[in-house]
């Protein structure tokens, strides 16, 4: 779990060259997500996708690679996120200066972050830049520099980010139930990481986890209006034999986390001098792809979408409980947490938790009606719509749905897959997967006292 985390182009009309493609698939295919798309493999077996788009001269490229946080060693926690950090601050012919110089100054943007699941490099550019700037995507995860100095510059980034995690009640109450939902497993620590075991973590071991990046699968996508000769320019740096890598798979080793029992800990509080009490109310259930996370998804454009939403028009409008409140259910490799949160006055903390858990209680008690399925079906197309919208979300998309291993049509399949799925159908999910939520408290004293006597006494705590 994690809150989550985007340059106009010159003039260079792009197309596919065929000749400069092997093609492993069908040479393109309309879909709906962004425009005609390409598949083929490179050298040493990195999948490339393009997606055409006509409009502004601009690519935007999206490498997407197995991995993350969830993969950090024992006793590493923060490892991925500070080794992706570090991916930009040198690599082949370029210091990390320099590197900023080349991509700085044709106007274009280079990300590297890590995610629970994977690591993921964004450039966006003029079309016009591509030649220059597309051989830099393979030459940073295969030649970065990892100077020490850089290390500790990287790390001290942070260390200091986590040290404002410290200081935000959300992100404590946020931290908080990730332990409660995943203890010490691969979900169970922030991408950041571990304040002391990310103090201790070194330069050897940063060079090996580069050594074996994309050995569990990586995607690489590009859209826009991209140049003919991508393999030449994509390949440049990586040698005769490319890149080793694969198409990414499904998760064959996820485990139902919400089949093994009840969370350990399923109430804690964290008191802090505020005069806001925030609560975080979640349960770990599914990865993207599985059976029942299409009726997740529209449960969460029914509770926390817009302010029409379910929880937004109760605990805000009708109660005026809330600061802030919504719903949290990103894609997840594995179990993806469903939370939802809520801010309140202090001095309303009993009143609050009561009504939020009487809206989880609701969940699992009342199917939706036909209206509000309705709705709650109109704002998923319009957020798949709306997400579409420009080569870097078009991009970002695909790359997300091929490195979980899904079919690149995953998001047009949903889509068609809406008006199968019943009121029934969601109830049924929300009693299996929602059945034993937790809870996470942070604020004053006196207010998480009456939160913790609304949870003992309310019966989702039984």
């Amino acid at each position: 779990m994690s809150p989550v985390t985007s340059k106009p182009g010159a003039s260079h009309p792009a197309a596919m060259d065929s000749a400069a493609i092997s093609r492993v698939g069908p040479a393109s295919s309309p879909g709906s997500l962004g425009g005609p798309r390409a598949r083929s493999v490179l050298p040493g077996g990195c999948p490339l996708w393009v997606v055409q788009r006509p409009g502004p001269e601009i690519v935007s490229a999206k490498l997407w690679i197995r991995g993350g946080s969830s993969s950090d060693p024992g006793g590493q926690r923060g490892s991925q996120q500070l080794l992706a950090g570090l991916l930009s601050r040198g690599c082949g012919d370029y210091s990390g200066e320099a590197l900023a110089d080349q991509v700085e100054g044709l106007g274009a943007g280079l990300r590297c972050e890590a995610s629970e699941d994977g690591l993921l490099i964004s450039l966006k550019c003029a079309a016009a830049d591509a030649n220059q700037l597309l051989p830099l995507l393979l030459t940073l995860v295969q030649k970065p520099w990892l100077l020490n100095d850089q290390i500790d510059l990287e790390r001290q980034l942070n260390l200091q980010a986590l040290q404002r995690h410290r200081e935000d009640p959300f992100q404590l109450a946020h931290d908080r139930l990730r332990q409660q939902l995943y203890g010490d497993g691969p979900y169970g620590h922030d991408p950041l990481g571990v304040e002391a075991e990310l103090a201790a973590i070194g330069r050897d071991s940063l060079s090996q986890q580069a050594t074996r990046l994309g050995r569990q699968g990586a995607v690489l996508v590009l859209a826009g209006q991209p140049p003919a000769n991508l393999e030449e320019l994509l390949t440049r740096e990586s040698g005769p034999g490319g890149w080793p890598t694969q198409a990414p798979l499904a998760n064959p080793t996820w485990a139902p986390t919400h089949q093994q029992g009840r969370p350990c800990q399923r109430l804690a509080s964290n008191e802090e001098d505020t005069e806001q009490l925030v609560l975080m109310l979640g349960a770990a259930t599914v990865p993207l792809g599985h059976r029942q996370g299409l009726a997740l998804r529209l449960l969460h454009c029914h509770l926390g979408v817009g302010m029409s939403s379910r929880l937004f028009v109760t605990m805000r409008e009708e109660h005026g409980l809330a600061y802030d409140v919504g719903v949290h259910h990103p894609a997840r490799l594995g179990a993806a947490p469903f939370v939802f949160h809520l801010s309140s006055s202090a001095e309303r903390a009993f009143e609050a938790t009561n009504e939020l858990l009487n809206e989880w209680q609701r969940l699992l008690a009342q199917p939706l009606t036909g209206d509000e399925l309705a709705l709650a079906r109109a704002k998923f197309r319009g957020q798949e719509a709306m997400g579409r919208q420009t080569c870097s979300q078009v991009a970002d998309r695909l790359a997300l749905v091929l490195g979980h291993g899904l079919p690149a049509d995953f998001t047009d399949r949903c889509l068609g897959e809406l008006d199968r799925l019943e009121p029934a159908d969601l109830l049924a999910a929300a009693q299996e997967l929602l059945a034993n939520p937790s809870l996470s408290l942070c604020g004053p004293a006196l207010a998480l006292a009456e939160a913790e006597k609304a949870w003992q006494q309310h019966s989702l705590s039984a």
